[in-house]
């Protein structure tokens, strides 16, 4: 395994919640993971909030397979291998969008070079002045939205039942129950893995970027997640969302999305500046 980079904010929660805030791109982030209620062996999901240059952000959220060997070692893997390659393309100078690709490939590499079977989902949204961008690969999701709650990005998750949202097959809700959730369509650790990038996203003031597991996609709906991260501080809107997938994880409610599993986010705002006017007399 690759060398962990010294400006390079990394959770993985094997065993116990964690929690870390930053500053970084010119705004807050806050990271969180945690694994699943109940659950005996280690947190599969890592968690990376990554630096590039002065004004820029990565932020990386991976789920280790659940049910393939070494999950957890497959996300540790591919997260600290892109943090290891983002360090030597900054000294490259090297354009963000080019960096995170050539990360992202990298990872997958260093995936398969483990040679055990495991694989790892990675979605990553890059944050450089005051445009974002996301590179997906498996089910792992992102979102930003505006104060007053519009959507202006969200991810396909690659897996059927995200498919078939976005074709329309199935609503959110539906997909919420679908027998077939579990399923994801694309994984480093494969010789066919795929990146799915994202156009560039123009963010405005109090946007709110985030990162996340199927931990909690899987158990909280589109429209609360945005209640709670729109607007607030930031610690509170993790505290909130992740308290709200706890209890559906533990306590199954008729109607409710119940699916026990490792849980991450990041969210991410850059602080509200108004411009400053200025009088003239004539």
């Amino acid at each position: 395994m690759t060398e962990i980079p010294d400006d390079m904010l990394l959770l993985d929660g094997a065993t116990a919640p964690e929690t870390r805030r930053c500053e970084i791109g010119g705004g807050q982030a806050v990271a969180y993971t945690c694994r699943s209620p109940g659950k005996a062996t280690e947190n599969e999901d890592t968690v990376a909030v990554i630096p590039y240059g002065p004004g820029a952000a990565v932020l990386v959220v991976a789920d280790g397979a659940g049910g393939m060997p070494a999950g957890k070692r497959a996300s540790l893997t591919a997260v600290t291998t892109l943090g290891e390659s983002l360090q030597a393309a900054i000294d490259k100078t090297t354009l963000l969008r080019t960096a995170v690709l050539n990360g992202i490939e990298a990872a997958n590499d260093a995936v398969l070079a483990l040679a055990n079977g495991s694989a790892t989902t990675m979605t990553v949204i890059t944050i450089e002045g005051l445009q974002a961008r996301f590179y997906q690969v498996g089910d792992s999701e992102a979102i930003i939205v505006g104060q007053r709650g519009c959507i202006k990005l969200q991810t396909t998750a690659h897996s059927p039942t995200g498919f078939a949202v976005e074709a329309g097959f199935l609503d959110e809700r539906e997909a919420l129950h679908h027998k077939e959730r579990h399923l994801v369509s694309n994984f480093l650790g494969t010789s066919d893995m795929r990146i799915d990038v994202g156009t560039t996203v123009e963010l405005r003031p109090r946007d709110t970027v985030m990162v996340a597991s199927d931990g909690l996609m899987d158990n909280v709906h589109t429209a609360e997640i945005i209640d709670f991260i729109r607007k607030g501080p930031l610690a509170n809107t993790v505290t909130n969302a992740v308290n709200l997938a706890d209890q559906r994880m533990r306590d199954a409610l008729r109607g409710e999305p119940s699916k026990p599993d490792d849980l991450s986010l990041i969210v991410f705002r850059k602080p509200y500046r108004p411009s400053r006017l200025t009088n003239s007399m004539v």
